[in-house]
């Protein structure tokens, strides 16, 4: 069995990657649970932020009643879905207007742009209170949210840095970026482009699929931020 600290890490991971989630709400109407789907993205911290229209029924549940809870599902293709993959963040929802939050979410989701100015729409966060997690048969734990969430404490510099960085890498170094993905995430080959850093590590993405890259060791600078993507650029061109 894998230590609750590498299951930490895989539940991290898995809604990190997310792309889209199923949101659970408070029904205005009746009081029963109602279940929707959502694009997703994360803060810096890993806390889970979404667009969504005043309009839609989710919103009407969250404006009346702020708790709720996001699937994360990893399962993918898999011949037993039940064998893969899959956490539930619970907490409570709340309007966030955060620059950071619409470039992180905008980032992830470019075609959002078309909406997210529309004046019933507004970007919300999930202040995260715990999680319930399961990564197949027997590997089920509940995590509070130091478990889940990174710590951003003294990295105000990284944060400030970070389109900078993205754009950056995007434009000057698409080669390196392509590389982790292919080389140290497995995935496909594909045009490849770097959507969000943060202390752990850096999110990346490629027509609709996306994967992450986990740094050695927690940054908390753009100078440690450039090392280390130096050093996993390095790392993927070695031979194999």
């Amino acid at each position: 069995m894998p230590s609750k600290a590498d299951l930490a890490a895989d539940a991290r991971g898995l809604t990190r990657r997310a792309l889209k989630a199923s949101l659970a709400t408070l029904s205005v109407a009746k009081g029963y649970p109602y279940a929707s789907l959502i694009t997703v993205a994360t803060e810096a911290s890993g806390a889970p932020i979404f667009l969504i229209s005043g309009l839609a029924q989710h919103t009407k549940n969250l404006s009346l009643d702020p708790r709720a809870s996001i699937l994360f599902d990893g399962t993918g293709a898999s011949g037993d879905p039940l064998q893969g993959a899959r956490a539930t963040v619970i907490g409570r929802a709340e309007k966030t207007e955060g620059e950071g939050v619409r470039r992180r979410f905008l980032a992830r989701h470019p075609e959002a742009a078309f909406y997210a100015d529309f004046p019933d729409f507004a970007f919300w966060r999930l202040q995260v209170e715990g999680a319930h997690y399961i990564g197949g048969f027997g590997r089920i734990v509940d995590f509070a949210p130091a478990d889940l969430l990174t710590g951003t404490d003294g990295v105000g510099d990284l944060l400030a840095a970070e389109a900078g960085i993205i754009e950056h890498m995007n434009a000057d170094h698409a080669d390196a970026i392509r590389l982790y993905a292919t080389r140290l995430a497995g995935a496909p080959e594909g045009f490849w482009r770097m959507s969000g850093i943060d202390p752990e590590g850096c999110d990346l993405l490629c027509d609709g699929d996306a994967c992450r890259i986990v740094f050695k060791a927690p940054i908390a600078t753009p100078g440690e931020a450039r090392q280390e993507l130096v050093r996993l650029a390095n790392e993927a061109r070695e031979p194999g």
